[in-house]
């Protein structure tokens, strides 16, 4: 009898135990149940994995246009050339801008008188590109007065001094074929600019004067990163296979522009390459800022180069430039502050004086 009731008496304990934890279990449930619908928070049981917010991807700002290209000036249409009474001749003096070197260069074909470099190196698109340098305003502005030779010049004199200084090299002859050519082809060009007026977009881009003077060992690093890949680690270009120019034209050296060329005066090289370079850049998409631009200046015009006698430029050395690099000056700036800046002071002491 013992013995029976003994696991009867265990089964009713084992019961009673599962009803308890039951009852303890609903009255569990029960309480988390009442206090969710009472507004208190409970104690989370592992931690929430952080909130991650979608937010829109940022867009890198656009370059600033240096100019706004409504109303600038472009160059007429091509095709309407075949109309003109010289057009072969304003043919050949496009090819002569575009190619000088094949034709006038230290290989030419016609003429052995320059470096090696083409026109367009320093006029983009063979004279057309606006801020590139342009010959828009050639015939609309010629002959005139410059300050630099204190004489009246007309086209051929301007061309010249380009072949001269720019290209390093001889005159043509006036009456040459070649210049008759290159004075058609720029007359053309201009042909709807009234007399007398600069249309928006010629010449070089302003870049503003900076406190600091410009500085070749910055400006040596922007030219590693921005411009040895095309005019090579020791400036010296991409020169063609054949020997009739360059792909890319020496920046310095005895191949590139001498020292009375225009792109020698910081300004003038800094304006060019602020609008038009690197490779790709263009007025409305400019790769460099102000500050680079001048900086690259300096570093390039640091560089060993051809001279040139300047002693008969600017007969009145108070219309110097402020950025030309050659004493004597009429105010009492180093040449080195003439060369690298800063301008400000000097242009606010011209300013003065006038």
């Amino acid at each position: 009898m013992n013995q029976i009731g003994k696991p009867f008496v265990q089964l009713i304990t084992l019961m009673v135990g599962l009803l308890a934890l039951a009852t303890a279990l609903v009255g569990v449930i029960g309480l988390v149940v009442y206090l969710s619908y009472s507004g208190v928070k409970l104690p989370e049981l592992a931690p929430s994995e952080p909130e991650v917010k979608l937010t829109a991807a940022v867009e890198a700002p656009k370059p600033k246009a240096l100019m706004d290209v409504a109303g600038i000036w472009a160059a007429p249409d091509w095709a309407s050339v075949d109309s003109e009474p010289n057009a072969e001749s304003i043919k050949y003096g496009k090819e002569l801008v575009a190619n000088t070197a094949e034709y006038l260069g230290p290989n030419g074909k016609v003429k052995k008188i320059s470096n090696g470099l083409n026109c367009q190196n320093c006029h983009l698109q063979a004279g057309t590109a606006p801020l590139g340098n342009n010959y828009s305003a050639v015939a609309s502005t010629y002959p005139k007065i410059r300050a630099r030779s204190g004489q009246s010049e007309d086209i051929e004199k301007r061309i010249n001094d380009c072949f001269e200084r720019s290209l390093n090299g001889q005159p043509l002859e006036r009456n040459s074929k070649e210049m008759i050519a290159m004075v058609d082809y720029m007359k053309w060009l201009g042909k709807e600019v009234p007399q007398g007026e600069k249309p928006k977009g010629v010449g070089i881009y302003e870049v503003p004067l900076m406190d600091r003077a410009a500085d070749p060992i910055k400006g040596k690093t922007i030219y590693e990163q921005q411009c040895q890949s095309c005019h090579a680690a020791d400036g010296q270009g991409l020169p063609k296979p054949d020997g009739s120019g360059y792909t890319y034209p020496p920046l310095w050296g005895e191949h590139s522009y001498n020292s009375g060329a225009g792109l020698f005066r910081l300004s003038r090289f800094a304006g060019y390459v602020r609008a038009n370079m690197p490779l790709g850049a263009t007025f409305e998409n400019p790769l460099i800022s102000d500050e680079e631009a001048w900086d690259v200046a300096a570093y390039v015009n640091s560089m060993d180069r051809p001279s040139r006698d300047l002693s008969a430029d600017w007969p009145d050395i108070s219309k110097k430039p402020i950025d030309h690099p050659f004493g004597p000056f009429s105010d009492g700036f180093s040449e080195e502050q003439h060369k690298y800046g800063p301008f400000k002071p000097i242009k606010e002491a011209k300013a003065k004086s006038e």
